[in-house]
């Protein structure tokens, strides 16, 4: 009939600790993916917050609501997600040396400015928790695509790889 494989201590010993290298970095993919979401999320939510605290006076119960919406989506979901969707995302690039290849650099450069607008509405809801905004509701509609784009080039970025 067939043959019979045989496989040495050491070739298994090795076969076993790809399987857990895989195993591993897909892991770490999961979680970052699952961070990106938590992100997206936030960062596609929060500038809408923004649109309608727009339309609250300064000091109405709305407002306050509003504060309190815009504070725990920054501290508790949008931070932690960032920072976590950065870890991963850079382990995940230096365990499969992706470094050299073009589609990460563009990737990493429109991350930065994904994090660059993330601080950005930082200091919007610092503003509004101090009665302070002064943009129109226009302006965080416009705020709002700023994400989107970003995201559409990231996953065809990421994706498709173009170079």
């Amino acid at each position: 009939m067939g043959q019979r494989l045989h496989l040495s201590h050491d070739q298994i010993s090795q076969f076993k600790k790809e399987v857990q290298d895989v195993t591993g970095y897909l892991w770490i993919k999961s979680l970052h993916v699952i961070s990106i979401i938590a992100w997206m999320a936030g960062l596609l939510y929060l500038p809408r917050l923004f649109v309608y605290h727009c339309a609250a006076p300064a000091g109405s119960e709305q407002s306050e609501t509003f504060k309190i919406m815009e504070r725990r989506l920054l501290r508790a979901i949008m931070t932690p997600a960032m920072i976590l969707a950065w870890i991963t995302g850079l382990t995940l690039a230096v365990q499969a040396g992706f470094f050299s290849s073009g589609w990460l650099h563009l990737k990493l450069t429109l991350v930065l400015i994904l994090s660059a607008s993330h601080g950005y509405m930082s200091r919007c809801v610092r503003s509004f928790a101090a009665d302070a905004n002064e943009k129109s509701h226009k302006f965080y509609r416009v705020l709002n695509e700023v994400p989107t784009l970003l995201m559409i080039i990231i996953v065809v970025a990421v994706i498709v790889k173009p170079f």
